[in-house]
């Protein structure tokens, strides 16, 4: 019989539906970890909401786990590298929050417009400063929803039915799915000068963290409000208190922290800010909705090996699964590489399958391919829910097999469409086993993914890799390898670098000034 632990507060029926399914559960809540660790080698499954951390040492601990199982959507508290090295499938409730999140984020904008904690505050203590608390209307104003998906289509929609006029900014909403959200769709920089209120619904990621910073910020119309029910870091608070004290900002919501809990925060005690401590999820309903959710999807699979919503592992049989692991490897890598590159609304992808691979079930390389590309700014996508986000959001998605001889014994190209056009990145497996890009924006290169790279694109020039290299120096930054491509003397030229560390803004802005240089991307894999 399998076990399970539940050791975050879930509802109770989340446990009777483990016994009702003949698996034996646990509920052990506010276990430390040391705690956890000593216990956690006693069980199959364990049931966690955001308390729980499941760290490297837990995992190192759980000799017999094979499913961690999170009620709601974050898994900033899961190790899922360390927990798919061992094997264990992290699942999440991807959507059981979503309607929750989005109705947090229109109440905090209300109390933002009204000054209502504020208010209330002073009137409870007895004095009557009508005259003090000067609101603004919703009606007619503009609402920037940054993040289009699955919580920030739902803020739009209720903007809408506020009679807000809603612009987005999301490089993966097309102009179709816009047109059926009633949105306009722009660029950052034109939404920010626009919007009245602006509303952040992107996960945490290299490209995201920090979007909102004193540069953002000065684009911003004046007396513009902020809120933010996403992820701490995505706004930089030192910044948003500078524009808070000058007025340029008129005030800001905010449900989440760059530290959590925050107990302490330099916004906290300002009249212009409506703090919450991350409540985004916290009604009856979701929290039913997504235990009940959770219970269901690890019973499937302890008992039957079905597979739903899980963030690191493909829809796959055992034995399907053996053979196709390298290749899982190298679809992932090459649709986080394109993905990372992607600035503009994605409208297609085209992948093709030479060689060897072309003869294999290619549907979960597709499928992983699709997490990585849209992993960047799509929070909850995974293996099994790709395809379904990228039908949602119209982009076509199409595979071709060429079981031709081709200069790799097999050959994996992915084409992104976007609305600048065409960009391609190949790959192969080195010894049947070992991922490697051997082909970016047809040009020639042969490059391992690592943590840590730089991708630039620049003129062919002499004294460009000099310029580089003492750019690089000059920062302290050691680079690890170093690949180098050209189209045709003179013509188009890719440097991709291997560094032991990611890059702070202001190297990266130093490398952009230098001649020459096209784009600078700093990428993790």
């Amino acid at each position: 019989m399998p076990k399970v632990l539940i050791s975050d507060k879930l509802s109770p029926r989340a446990a009777d539906i483990f016994r009702d399914r003949g698996i034996e559960v646990d509920v052990l809540v506010g276990m430390s970890p040391e705690e956890l660790t000593a216990k956690i080698g006693d069980y199959d499954g364990l049931a966690i909401r955001s308390a729980t951390k499941v760290v490297a040492d837990v995992i190192a601990a759980a000799d017999n786990l094979k499913v961690v199982g999170r009620a709601g959507i974050g898994v900033d508290n899961v190790d899922i590298a360390a927990a798919t090295q061992r094997g264990i499938v992290v699942m999440n409730t991807p959507h059981g929050n979503s309607i929750t999140t989005a109705e947090h984020a229109i109440a905090m904008m209300f109390a933002l417009a009204r000054q209502i904690p504020e208010a209330d505050r002073s009137t409870q203590s007895g004095k009557w400063e009508k005259s003090r608390f000067m609101g603004v209307e919703l009606t007619a104003k503009t609402l920037g929803v940054i993040g289009c998906g699955n919580i920030g289509a739902i803020v739009a929609n209720r903007g809408q039915g506020l009679r807000m006029k809603v612009v987005a900014y999301d490089p993966f909403l097309s102009p179709e799915r816009a047109e059926d959200l009633g949105v306009e769709k722009l660029e950052l920089d034109e939404l920010l000068a626009r919007s009245d209120f602006v509303t952040l619904h992107v996960p945490m990621t290299e490209q995201t963290k920090g979007i909102i910073d004193a540069a953002a910020m000065a684009k911003m119309k004046p007396g513009a409000r902020i809120i933010n029910c996403a992820r701490g870091g995505l706004v930089v608070e030192e910044d948003l208190k500078a524009a808070l004290e000058s007025g340029h900002v008129a005030g800001a919501a905010l449900d989440v922290f760059a530290e959590e809990p925050a107990r302490e925060n330099d916004l906290f005690g300002m009249d212009n800010v409506v703090a919450t401590p991350h409540l985004g999820a916290a009604t009856a309903e979701a929290q039913e909705k997504v235990a009940l959710q959770v219970a269901d999807q690890m019973s499937d699979y302890l008992l039957t090996g079905a597979v739903t919503n899980a963030l690191n592992m493909p829809s796959l049989t055992a034995e399907e699964a053996s053979r196709l692991r390298p290749y899982m490897l190298l679809s992932d890598g090459l649709g986080s590489f394109a993905g990372q590159l992607t600035r503009t609304g994605l409208r297609a992808v085209t992948i093709e399958y030479e060689g060897q691979v072309a003869g294999l079930n290619c549907r979960p390389l597709t499928q992983a391919i699709l997490t990585g590309l849209l992993r960047p700014m799509l929070e909850s996508v995974n293996m099994v829910n790709a395809p379904v986000v990228a039908r949602e959001r119209n982009i076509d998605v199409s595979e071709v097999k060429h079981e031709r001889d081709c200069d790799f014994q097999t050959l994996i190209r992915v084409t992104v469409t976007t609305e600048r056009g065409d960009r391609a990145v190949a790959g192969t497996l080195f010894g049947g086993h070992r991922p490697r890009l051997v082909e970016i924006k047809g040009i020639e290169i042969e490059a391992e993914l690592a943590p840590h790279m730089l991708y630039i694109s620049n003129e062919d020039k002499p004294g460009f890799i000099g310029a580089l290299g003492m750019a690089l120096g000059s920062a302290g930054v050691n680079i690890a390898t170093f690949h180098l491509g050209r189209a045709e003397r003179g013509g188009a030229a890719i440097a991709l670098l291997e560094l032991d560390a990611a890059l702070d803004a202001a190297v990266i802005e130093t490398l952009k000034a230098l001649p020459g240089i096209r784009q600078v991307q700093q990428l993790s894999f």
